[in-house]
């Protein structure tokens, strides 16, 4: 299994509330990075998978547990997982942590639907894609 892909990001205040906590909306927008930046990492950007592939990938469902909160200046780390690959829909298992002490501060468990660009209707992912992901 490849290891979880990781991006780095800083806490600025203007992810903050008034007491420099992170909101926590801001939680699933590290959350979509880090799974745009795994797509990237695994076969270009999002708008390669649009042109080349006609796939986009669309938030299907998603859970989220807040552990601990993030403040003002301090660096996270998104680790992006895939947990669940099907034909047409995949599955991020995605952990947000504080890069320096190390404790969990969400844990993110996303859906993504594969579907057409022109249709929205769900579309098969790629031959390539399962065996650029088996164990």
């Amino acid at each position: 299994m490849r290891p979880p892909h990781e991006l780095s990001l800083r806490v600025y205040w203007e992810d903050t509330d008034a007491s420099g906590v992170v909101y926590h909306a801001n939680y699933l927008k590290w959350a979509e990075r880090g799974r745009s930046d795994w797509l990237r990492a695994l076969g270009g950007a999002q708008q390669h998978w649009i042109v080349e592939t006609g796939i986009a990938f669309t938030v299907a469902e998603l859970t989220v547990q807040y552990r601990r909160p993030a403040r003002l200046e301090d660096t996270v780390r998104v680790l992006t997982e895939l947990a669940t690959q099907r034909r047409a829909s995949l599955v991020f298992e995605q952990n947000i942590v504080n890069a320096e002490s190390g404790d969990l501060l969400a844990r993110l468990s996303v859906k993504v639907g594969c579907v057409d660009v022109t249709t929205f209707r769900p579309k098969p992912l790629p031959d390539w894609f399962f065996s650029q992901n088996r164990d």
